[in-house]
């Protein structure tokens, strides 16, 4: 069992920047893959970033690319997404997921359902 706590979001003016946490607990955490999702009331929860178990894997959005950086510490038990550069448009719930069958496949990491665990979401407000 994994139990996922995101933390770090808030409000912050356009071209500013946020780094959020998603703390686990569980020993097993460090085998798992871990992405980052973010939701607006009323749409569909996207695929924002996501790391491998090992690190070596990191695919990003299209939208955030060169702006969000996401990385883990595995003595912390910790995934962190670094977002620079923030715009009005990346204002939402943002959710941090672990699953197991993340790898090479881009399906894997962009499909909620196919991951195990969630957190219960930070927003993450960005102000023109």
């Amino acid at each position: 069992q994994v139990q996922l706590v995101e933390s770090g979001g808030g409000l912050v003016q356009a071209g500013g920047s946020l780094r959020l946490s998603c703390a686990a607990s569980g020993r097993t955490f460090s085998s798992y893959a871990v992405g980052w999702f973010r939701q607006d009331p009323g749409k569909e929860r996207e695929f924002v970033a996501g790391i491998s178990w090992s690190g070596g894997v990191t695919p990003y959005a299209d939208s955030v690319k060169g702006r969000f950086t996401i990385s883990r510490d595995f003595s912390k038990n910790t995934v962190y997404l670094q977002m620079n550069s923030l715009k009005p448009e990346d204002t939402a719930v943002y959710y941090c997921a672990a699953g197991a069958k993340q790898g090479y496949d881009l399906g894997y990491w962009v499909r909620p359902y196919e991951y195990n665990y969630w957190g219960q979401g930070t927003q993450v407000t960005v102000s023109s």
